[in-house]
C-alpha cells in the first residue's frame, strides 16, 4: 500500500515538475569576479591605495635606511671601533624591530581597511541582485555555483549595476 502511495507521488510530481520548471527563472552570480571586476572595488581600491601610501613610503624609507646602515657595517667593519660598531649594530636592530613592527601594523590595518571596503561592496552587490531579481523576475539567484551553465550566469549584469549602468535586460536568462 505504501508503495503504491509512494509511486502515485513521484508519478504526480514528475507530471507536475516540468510544467513549475518552465516558469522558473534562475540566475547565477560569480562573487569573486564582482568583487574584482566591479567599480566600486576599483574605486576602494584606489581610496585605500592613497590612503596607505604615506605609510608605505615611511616604512620604504625606512628599510633604505635599514639597507644603508647594513651595507655601512659591512664595508667599514674593520675600520670602525668596537664600541662605534656595537652602537651601530644596536641601531640597526632597533631599525629592523621598528621596521617589523611598522610592517605588521601596516598589513593589519590594511587588511582591516579592505575588509571594510568589501564589505560595503558586498553589502552593494546583494542590493544590486536583488533589485536585478526583482526587476527581471527571477525566482532563484544563486552565489556561485559547482557548475551553471553561461545562460544563467547574470555576473555582468550586477558588474554594469554596480557602475550605475541599467543592467541589459535584453539579454534574458533562463
Amino acid at each position: 500500500m505504501k508503495t503504491i502511495i509512494k509511486a502515485g507521488l513521484l508519478i504526480a510530481l514528475l507530471g507536475v515538475w516540468p510544467a513549475l520548471a518552465g516558469d522558473f527563472r534562475v540566475g547565477v552570480v560569480n562573487t569573486e569576479r564582482v568583487l574584482r571586476e566591479s567599480a566600486p572595488v576599483v574605486k576602494a581600491e584606489k581610496k585605500i591605495e592613497k590612503e596607505f601610501s604615506g605609510r608605505d613610503q615611511e616604512i620604504k624609507k625606512l628599510m633604505k635606511q635599514a639597507k644603508e646602515l647594513q651595507a655601512l657595517l659591512e664595508k667599514d667593519s674593520g675600520t670602525l671601533s668596537d664600541a662605534d660598531h656595537r652602537n651601530k649594530e644596536r641601531e640597526l636592530t632597533g631599525m629592523n624591530v621598528n621596521l617589523q613592527r611598522l610592517q605588521r601594523e601596516y598589513r593589519e590595518d590594511l587588511n582591516l581597511r579592505k575588509n571594510e571596503e568589501l564589505g560595503i561592496v558586498l553589502e552593494q552587490a546583494n542590493k544590486a541582485i536583488q533589485a536585478i531579481a526583482e526587476a527581471e523576475k527571477y525566482d532563484l539567484i544563486l552565489l556561485e555555483a559547482a557548475y551553471h551553465n553561461p545562460k544563467i550566469d547574470i555576473t555582468d549584469k550586477v558588474i554594469k549595476y554596480l557602475a550605475n549602468d541599467k543592467p541589459d535586460s535584453g539579454k534574458d536568462s533562463k
